[in-house]
């Protein structure tokens, strides 16, 4: 159909083809007058208020987040930001031209992120006040020619004509329609629904934009690792690291502790998932001020207390080990976190003691230790000492001594998994070979000329990584996405349609039955419906032997359509 042809249907069929849905009108006007200021100001409302521009502000911000998901972020994690810059010095002046390391607090996310959310309340706000306008008006009387309309039928029956229109008054509202008498016709509508779920899915999405920023603002997030039999307390020196939005503070972080008791991880032993996790869970006991209670937490199954939550996020070994001075003097004891580098936990660390160590001479020095461990050793003679499975089957733990200064007190930041060795020399033997050694649990490396040993002893401990968060914006945001997806579904498969009944008495004295309905869109479903609501109006008006043709112009209405809407 020709946009000529849609506009002089659009004229024929006057109010009754008229807010079959809330969408703004597109009035164009070519060689219209010059827009002034308010003109073009009023122009430029219109433009950002409309569907169409956020459609494209929406996918503009999902465009904006590419580069926030794949470049590494200021506010996640300065070390692999630095560490980005120092690989890509080429890229990284454009990169900080355009925020891309600030991606979520940078000028240009923050206007589309405006922009939208103005779009958004600027388009649903009329269309809601205009909505509620149709829902508290009647439908619009008939056309004058009811044959033009798509789904469309008609007969003659000896019934009255005041009988068929109380009949298919009767027969439309036990359909749901929302119907009346208007003049000599009955008018119904239905399928009000389908707005209501446009305009509570966009909405939704304003509810969504509100959590995701009230969520950013006043998140907070941080990571602790937890050896069995250690605790934690909720406070910001707890944290091995932390970050959170811009309006937290640190006096609303959700007092309460635990402690772990124990870890229990099983695998597979055999088939092609051999060393998949089959049990991941950490046993806790937890206090909010109150009495102790026992929880587990596992992995999608955080333990919740008040608006926080911990999530069991990773898992190794923490071997324990006692280092001693050449006068046997204990220095250190204790269990060493190590941090797996492949899926069957091959594992590397340090172990450092920075005090009570005293060399044969008597002087202050201090240790350090490079350590890789396996939680399943091959054998010697079996290839590369890595781990074969995650299980704790055969642990062996390889270490490498080094003496001198650690740089802990040169105020400079220090991953503690990693020996700083600028001023640190390893122990050799007395062939001046590199001291180094493979130990099963419960062995010793004596440290050449005196200096001291260190134990693998034969415990070995496991530790869990906690992530321990706020967020506030999540309950809302989940409310907004289910409400959104519900008036999406509505949108997409209701049918907003008109009905109208036209019952006239004949020049032979005969009643002539027309049945015509209108859909805002073309379907196949509106000429099904209209046989059901004819078949079921049959019933009371049955149909004489011949059907006419629907008159030219058939009778005036008593009362016009635009009176009947009153």
């Amino acid at each position: 159909m020709s946009k000529t042809d849609t506009t002089e249907q659009q004229e024929s069929l006057g109010e009754a083809g008229a807010q079959l849905s809330t969408a703004p009108r597109e009035d164009t006007v070519v060689g219209g007058p010059t827009l002034g200021v308010v003109g073009w100001i009023r122009w430029f409302w219109r433009q950002l208020t409309s569907m169409r521009v956020a459609l494209i502000l929406l996918f503009m911000l999902s465009l904006g987040a590419v580069p926030g998901s794949l470049i590494p972020q200021t506010s996640a994690d300065e070390l692999k930001v630095q560490t980005f810059k120092e690989a890509h010095r080429t890229l990284t002046p454009l990169y900080e031209k355009l925020q891309f390391f600030d991606v979520y607090s940078s000028v240009w996310f923050s206007a589309i992120y405006i922009l939208l959310f103005v779009s958004l309340i600027g388009c649903i706000l009329p269309r809601s006040w205009q909505f509620v306008g149709q829902l508290r008006s009647r439908p619009p009387g008939a056309p004058r020619r009811l044959d033009r309309l798509p789904a469309y039928t008609a007969w003659r029956t000896e019934a009255e004509p005041e009988q068929v229109r109380e009949a298919a008054l009767a027969v439309l509202k036990g359909r749901r329609f929302r119907a009346h008498t208007a003049g000599n016709a009955v008018a119904a509508e239905k399928g009000y629904l389908r707005e209501a779920g446009n305009l509570a899915f966009h909405v939704a999405l304003i509810v969504m934009l509100v959590a995701f920023a009230w969520g950013q603002l006043f998140k907070s997030e941080g990571g602790k690792l937890i050896v069995e039999g250690d605790g934690f307390s909720n406070t910001l020196t707890q944290y091995d690291d932390f970050k959170s939005g811009s309006q937290f503070g640190t006096d609303e972080l959700e007092p309460f502790s635990f402690k772990l008791e124990s870890f229990t991880g099983t695998y597979e032993k055999n088939g092609p998932q051999r060393g998949t996790p089959r049990t991941f869970e950490a046993a806790v006991t937890y206090s909010r001020g109150g009495a102790d209670e026992k929880a587990v937490i596992r992995v999608n199954e955080p333990l919740k207390v008040g608006d926080s939550k911990v999530y069991l996020i990773a898992h190794g070994y923490a071997p324990v080990v006692t280092v001693r001075d050449g006068r046997g003097k204990t220095v250190f004891h204790g269990a060493v976190p190590l941090l797996p580098i492949d899926n069957n936990i091959t594992s590397t660390g340090a172990i450092k003691v920075m005090d009570g160590y005293r060399d044969k001479n008597g002087k202050k020095e201090q240790l350090g230790f490079q350590a890789f461990f396996v939680p399943t050793f091959a054998g010697a003679g079996k290839g590369t000492m890595f781990s074969q499975f995650p299980a704790l089957d055969f642990p062996v733990m390889a270490l490498t001594g080094f003496h001198g200064d650690l740089r802990v007190n040169s105020g400079l930041p220090q991953n503690v998994y990693q020996l700083d060795k600028s001023k640190m020399t390893q122990f050799t033997d007395k062939s001046g070979n590199k001291l180094a050694q493979r130990m099963l649990p419960g062995e010793t490396m004596t440290l050449p000329d005196g200096a001291g040993s260190i134990t693998f002893e034969k415990d070995v401990k496991e530790w869990a990584s906690f992530q321990i968060s706020q967020q506030p914006g999540n309950g809302l945001a989940l409310a907004g996405a289910i409400a959104a997806i519900a008036g999406l579904s509505g949108s997409l498969f209701i049918q907003r349609r008109r009905v109208w009944v036209r019952a006239v008495r004949g020049e032979d004295g005969v009643t002539v039955v027309e049945m015509a309905g209108l859909g805002r869109s073309e379907s196949a479903k509106l000429p099904e419906e209209l046989g059901d609501l004819a078949l079921a109006l049959t019933a009371q008006a049955p149909p004489t032997a011949s059907v006419p043709e629907p008159a030219e112009e058939p009778a005036e209405d008593p009362a016009p359509s635009g009176e009947a809407d009153k």
